[in-house]
């Protein structure tokens, strides 16, 4: 009884998830009916129209050279992704809780939030040549310091008398940090993780392009230099639908497995 219930709950919340997706539909949709607007009012040669953009993006995905392509460009950026939430995560929680830490590496995130990602990719070029590096390293050096941030400020902001409550029932530094840190850190996590992720999976496309390194990127080079809008705007389309894979896949599930209590307050349907 205990796993069909459990087994039932999962479910629901399968339900309930999938269910939410129909306001993000609604706003594909006006973004589609846009799209068609401007392609009536300025050609083909300047903006395809989306059935035929969509019609390419599916022929791109039947074509098996196409399809390694797309894993090289998903799988670069998440790697980097990965990488870069590693080392925010364990950064950020460091110089959260130590306040000499944080005054030290502001500075440095300042000079790495400063430097435009064409002049990271331009270094890593030199550095790693075309190859999967070059990739990997601007990612990371794009996506790491959003992450630290975020994760910091969700350490310095947490109620410090609820550890003092903690530390009073004899809790340790560890079990205060699982319990009550971490909790509060993830509301600030992860809005920077889905963000972080974007910011991979553009960087890499762009990476690409510039290194010729294949990929997603190096597709678009191709378009552009046959003059190929529709085709462009298909590998676009296809890395946004990459993008949405990786986002579901990585972010989600574990924000949803995580903030379980927040479905409390919300009504079935549209999440508010």
């Amino acid at each position: 009884m205990r796993l069909t219930a459990r087994l039932g709950a999962r479910l629901g919340h399968v339900g309930a998830f999938v269910w939410s997706g129909w306001a993000g539909i609604s706003g594909l949709a006006l973004f589609a009916a846009v799209w068609q607007a401007g392609h009536e009012v300025y050609g083909n040669f300047i903006l395809s129209a989306p059935a035929a953009t969509v019609g390419a993006a599916a022929t791109i995905l039947t074509e098996a050279d196409n399809l390694a392509l797309i894993w090289d460009t998903v799988r670069r950026a998440a790697q980097g992704f990965v990488l870069a939430a590693a080392v925010g995560i364990v950064g950020g929680l460091g110089a959260g809780y130590s306040a000499a830490t944080m005054r030290l590496v502001r500075p440095i995130l300042t000079v790495l939030l400063g430097v435009p990602p064409i002049a990271w990719i331009v270094l890593a070029m030199i550095w790693f040549g075309g190859s999967d590096g070059t990739v990997i390293t601007t990612v990371v050096v794009a996506a790491t310091p959003l992450i630290f941030v975020s994760v910091a400020e969700g350490v310095m902001t947490r109620d410090r008398k609820l550890d003092d409550m903690a530390t009073a029932f004899g809790a340790g530094p560890l079990a205060r940090l699982t319990t009550l840190g971490l909790r509060h850190v993830l509301a600030f996590l992860f809005p920077a993780l889905t963000v972080a992720l974007g910011s991979a999976m553009k960087v890499a496309v762009m990476a690409e392009l510039l290194a010729n390194t294949g990929g997603i990127g190096g597709a678009l080079a191709m378009a552009r230099a046959n003059l190929d809008v529709t085709m462009a705007l298909a590998w676009v389309l296809v890395a946004v639908g990459g993008l949405i894979v990786l986002e579901y896949l990585l972010v989600h599930p574990v924000r949803a497995e995580f903030e379980r209590w927040r479905n409390a307050s919300r009504p079935w349907g549209v999440k508010r």
